[in-house]
């Protein structure tokens, strides 16, 4: 009997650590998709992509940008994409030296540092800051229906 229990609580042991290992590989695959969720954004952005620009950035959507008085909406982001675009806008670079993800649920918090080098007419410009997005699964697909952005 004695070894029997011992078998038991050896096995529910076994088993919880199995279970938690396969829960930290899942989530750390949702941060992956993620994360190439948010980068589609950025570089969407960048390259004036208004199509898929539409599917993750939802009707609904608040941005906040320092430095900036007026709170921005889908139709704004769209917008701000195509002209710099039509400018000639062309990203160089993008970076994100330090992200940190939190999870809620379907929702989840991304705050990083990010690095852009943009040029435009010719000329380049970097830009550092940091940013907090919001992203929101739903039908197995992520969307980024806010922002807050900071330069530093």
């Amino acid at each position: 009997m004695k070894l029997k229990c011992r078998n038991l609580v050896s096995l529910a042991a076994v088993l919880t650590i199995a279970l938690t290992v396969v829960g930290f590989a899942a989530e750390k695959q949702n941060d992956d998709q993620l994360l190439r969720v948010r980068e589609t954004v950025w570089r969407s952005w960048f390259e004036g992509d208004t199509r898929t620009l539409e599917q993750l950035v939802p009707a609904g959507t608040i941005v906040m940008s320092g430095g900036e008085e007026p709170w921005k909406n889908q139709d704004d982001v769209i917008k701000e994409a195509v002209e710099f675009h039509a400018a000639g806008g062309k990203l160089i670079r993008l970076e994100f030296p330090r992200t940190e993800v939190q999870h809620f649920g379907d929702v989840a918090i991304i705050w990083s540092s990010y690095l852009v080098e943009t040029e435009v007419g010719g000329k380049r410009k970097s830009s550092t800051g940091r940013v907090t997005e919001i992203f929101v699964r739903q039908h197995g697909r992520w969307t980024n229906p806010g922002w807050h952005t900071e330069k530093m």
